[in-house]
Order: structure tokens, then sequence, then C-alpha cells
């Protein structure tokens, strides 16, 4: 098993080795190359923007092909390490719903990925402070994207090998296409899931908050059990349309968590917490059984949390209905 979290020079070799042998469909391009893709990072391809750095829309000449370039700060949050942590998990991991490398550039002090370019930006985009002229998704769309994140981390979980824990699941991340399907992006916080006896490990705590379990946030425990919950708060977000965290609500109000438990305890109030913007074009049963799931996944105690197999089992019955 590889470990992600490197400082001696040995182990950093081994990542490289292990991108040379797993990335062979991929392409290493000269920074000149990224340039003329982006027209020299011109402000008007940017498409994105975090601690990372930016990402902006490249067009490769040669293929024609559209893409997502994303350019790491050298004075961001995101080092060196982060950086191929995140190419090795864009080039190991595998999945529809993982967001797909198309090559990568390591020139001087330059580190950028080039990926397949999302048309609908992410999940976020598309929730949150929608303009007068943005329609917003409709309820079938959203447990789409529900499904796809899902069984995403289903991959990553419980079928990669070796399995990972993605640490930082938020509407953000969850990048989607021109018919709205999911992919999960941004793997600079992937750590590889503990392998025999062990469930968890203890880490230092990166993330984004309002997302992060309990137990993670408390005492640095890490579990794909965590991620359980991270998605858990989107799903959330994706049925009540509000924000994880948003301080320009009234107190009791501000976490998304804090003020939905105590109405998922009550059935005949879950209609509270469906999105106004729904309009009430959703079926009863399927919101019921929706906040059912999203209640599970939050649960304060990891193990009581179910696998992310069990959970796109759930939704995909909620596709059907």
């Amino acid at each position: 098993m590889i470990e992600l979290f490197l400082t001696d020079n040995s182990k950093k070799r081994l990542i490289g080795q292990e991108i040379t042998n797993g990335g062979k469909g991929n392409v290493i391009f000269r920074y000149h190359e990224i340039c003329t893709a982006t027209n020299n990072f011109n402000p008007r391809n940017q498409i994105g923007e975090g601690g990372f750095g930016r990402v902006y829309k490249g067009l490769i000449e040669n293929s024609n092909k559209v893409v997502a370039v994303k350019q790491l700060d050298k004075n961001g949050y995101q080092g060196n390490r982060e950086f191929l942590v995140e190419l090795l998990m864009l080039v190991l991991l595998k999945h529809p719903n993982l967001v797909e490398l198309v090559g990568y550039s390591i020139e001087g002090d330059q580190r950028i990925l080039v990926y397949e370019y999302m048309a609908n930006g992410s999940l976020e985009d598309h929730l949150i402070d929608l303009p007068p002229n943005k329609m917003p998704l409709d309820w079938n769309t959203r447990i789409k994207i529900a499904v796809g994140a899902a069984k995403g981390l289903e991959y990553m979980h419980e079928i990669a090998n070796p399995q990972v824990i993605y640490r930082d699941f938020k509407t953000s991340n969850i990048l989607l296409d021109q018919d709205f399907n999911p992919k999960l992006s941004d793997f600079g916080l992937a750590k590889v899931s503990p392998s025999g006896d062990n469930s968890h490990v203890f880490t230092s705590v990166i993330g984004t908050y309002g997302y992060c379990a309990p137990e993670y946030i408390q005492i640095g425990q890490l579990s794909t059990k965590s991620d359980v919950y991270s998605f858990g708060v989107v799903f959330l977000e994706l049925i009540t349309g509000r924000r994880a965290v948003d301080n320009s609500r009234p107190p009791r109000e501000r976490n998304l968590v804090s003020w939905a438990k105590p109405l998922l305890n009550h059935r005949k109030k879950f209609v509270l917490l469906a999105d106004p913007l729904l309009d009430g074009d959703y079926p009863i049963k399927g919101l019921h059984h929706a906040l059912t799931v999203a209640a599970m996944c939050l649960q304060e105690e990891p193990s009581i949390r179910p696998l992310m197999s069990y959970v796109v089992r759930s939704l995909e019955c909620l596709n059907i209905q």
C-alpha cells in the first residue's frame, strides 16, 4: 500500500514511479502548450478559483479537445505534496463519477493538472444564490446527482485498491457535465484508507467547515465514515437548497445540520426541509425516503452510518419511484 503523505525522497520517487506506470494514457504537457491552450492564462478563460489556485478553460490545439487546466498557486494552501497526491489519485482512480485526468505539466515551479472539461460547472453553481434567469434543479436531477456522487464515493471506499478516503466532499467539488452527470474532483486531501483491523486513522483536521464529521473535528479521527457524514451534508443541501453554513441566516439556522436534525425526528415536518424553489414538485414518499437516508449518514456515531454501497442502493430506489 502506498502512503500518500510523503516526506522523504524515496517515497517521492515511489510516487513518481506510480504516476509513470499508471498514467500511460495521460499526456505530459510542456508549459508553453498550456499557455497556448489557455491564451496565456487569460482571466476571461478562468472558470474557478480556490485556495489551491485557479482553473481555466483551455483548448488543446493538436486534438481540438476542450479541457480544464488547474494551475497550482505557489503561495496557496495546496503545496507540492498535495499536488502529487492529487495527480496520483487521478492516475490510479478510474470511474465514471470521478473526473478524468487528461495530462499534467511539471516544469520549474509550475504545477499544472489538465482534466476533462465539465460544461455545467459545480453543483454549488446550480444550488446556491441562483440568479433570476437560472432555473433551479428539479427533483429528479437532484437525485441523479446524489446517486452519481454516491457511486463515486462507493468506488473509492469499497472497490478501489487501495481504498481511499476522499476527505473533501462538498458541493464545489462535485462537477457536472452537459447532461448533469456528476464527477468528483479535487483529490489533494485524499488519504489511503487503513487496512486490517484499523478502520480509522488519526490525522490533522483539514477540510471545509460544515462538511466535516464530528469525530474528525473533535479528535482528528478519520475514516470512510467521515466521507459518509459529508455526503449526508451535501444531500441535505440538495434537498433543502441551503448552504452547509450560511451566516446570513438567523443564528439557529446558520448550520444546516443543526437546523435540520430536530426536523428529521418528525416525519410530519419533513416538508419544511424541501427547497422552496422546488415549488412542491416532488414525490412526498421520495422526499421522506431521501431525508431518511440523509439522517442515517448524519449519525453522530460513525459505526452506525451506512456504507456508501447501501446509500447507492437506497438512492437508486428513488430513481424509479
